[in-house]
């Protein structure tokens, strides 16, 4: 049995701290784990320069109330759902998280949480475990599972690599040219075709 496991920024709806980047007028923002592989170092700088700023979670919520799947995203999303188990596996959190299920029909999504001040500031944040996407593939393929996998960015790959059938999607061409192994796609339609073949074999 399969379950297909996917990447939710940059797969199915923009970039949060792009959005936010752009929102709050902060360029530095709009560095993602496409950019820098090191998660942890990623995140604290980015809780540097929200401290800097002033900025809390409420600032990033009213940004994400405004952001939408991607086109075609939720559809793609609906019908792999009637072909095969989905979990949406992400390094976003459950704060970030919410808004963007709903409006993709309320997938399962596994993610992490932020530590957030009674004043709004967000002080820190709890990783649901270490290597949080692989760690999940492979305790899915522990219980059963046989698992298919994509995303973007550098902390797709130990999942995309562990799985029986991985992939990239919109990725940059230097990870692109880096694990040129990989099946790269950028439009869903073509992705939907082979994630078929992957679930017929």
């Amino acid at each position: 049995m399969y379950i297909t496991c996917l990447d939710l920024e940059g797969v199915l709806v923009p970039e949060i701290w792009i959005a936010f980047s752009q929102e709050s007028g902060i360029p530095e923002l709009k560095r993602t784990t496409r950019d820098e592989p090191d998660y942890d170092k990623l995140m604290k700088w980015r809780l540097g320069i929200l401290k800097e700023h002033g900025l809390g979670l409420k600032e990033i919520q009213d940004t994400i109330a405004k952001i939408d799947p991607m086109p075609g995203a939720k559809e793609f999303l609906d019908e792999l759902r009637t072909l095969s188990q989905v979990i949406i596996i992400s390094d976003t959190f459950a704060q970030f998280a919410g808004p963007l299920m709903k409006k993709l029909g309320l997938p399962t999504i596994f993610c992490n949480s932020l530590e957030v001040a009674d004043n709004g500031e967000i002080t820190g944040y709890k990783m649901r475990c270490e290597k949080s996407k692989l760690t999940t593939v492979k305790a899915l393929q522990s219980i059963g599972f046989e698992t298919i996998a994509g995303g973007d960015s550098f902390n797709d790959l130990g999942m995309i690599q562990a799985s029986k059938f991985g992939f990239l999607f919109r990725s940059t061409e230097q990870i692109k040219k880096d694990y040129p192994e990989l099946p790269a796609f950028e439009e869903y339609g073509e992705l939907m075709k082979f994630l078929k073949e992957c679930l017929a074999k």
